[in-house]
């Protein structure tokens, strides 16, 4: 995954912050002056949209983010949205930055939470499948900021020899050495609340836990 190979870089938050405010920076349109629990007509009858919330389910290489996120889809509330990260990988099609890059890292991260935001607006609960740094969350923040949504961090992180074993068995990309990807591992140190550290429960367990931690606020950014 290209993530994976731009896994040796090292940013901080500050570093991307400034894009958050600039992907919505359009004199034309009134961004603030809109909420998500907009009114729409069902069966004649105005409704108020359900609160909406992005979900982030991150963590490193090997953690079984894919997997848990089909569970934890099947869980959460209708209707949902899911964006898979990496596809956006496959947007850059031309340019020097059309590989993992400083830039362009932090330009899919950008894009795919802006993406989430209008999903979540429609009142869709919105799961990001992605290996997002702790460090972009406040990028993150202000993204759906604008549009008043609340952001859940969740991060898978299993121990790192269990991440290394499941990359190393996977059906597609294996991985046989993981060692180029530790610093990524360790990026999701000092997670605190938002981690998962389990090695031995199920995809259909984690979801559980996962939604449950969701549904108490604990994994709200705050």
């Amino acid at each position: 995954m290209p993530v994976e190979k731009f896994a040796a870089s090292r940013h901080t938050e500050q570093d991307f912050a400034p894009s958050a405010d600039r992907l919505f920076r359009d004199p034309k349109i009134d961004w603030r002056n809109t909420r998500p629990r907009a009114k729409f007509t069902i069966r004649g009858k105005n409704a108020p949209l359900m609160p909406a919330r992005i979900v982030i389910l991150s963590g490193p290489v090997g953690s079984g983010k894919t997997t848990v996120a089909r569970e934890l889809l099947a869980l959460l509330p209708s209707p949902a949205a899911y964006i898979e990260g990496d596809t956006f990988w496959s947007f850059l099609v031309k340019g020097s930055s059309r590989g993992p890059t400083p830039e362009s890292f932090r330009a899919i991260m950008a894009s795919m939470t802006a993406a989430a935001v209008p999903l979540a607006v429609g009142g869709r609960h919105v799961l990001l499948d992605f290996s997002i740094p702790p460090w972009f969350l406040g990028t993150a923040k202000a993204i759906a900021s604008v549009r008043q949504l609340p952001v859940h961090f969740v991060v898978l992180r299993p121990s790192q020899a269990v991440c290394a074993q499941r990359a190393a068995t996977r059906s597609a990309g294996a991985i046989a050495d993981y060692a180029r990807f530790q610093d990524l591992y360790h990026d999701f140190d000092n997670v605190g609340v938002h981690a998962v550290c389990d090695d031995i429960a199920s995809p259909s367990e984690t979801a559980r836990a996962i939604m449950s931690g969701i549904e108490a606020g604990q994994f709200l950014v705050r």
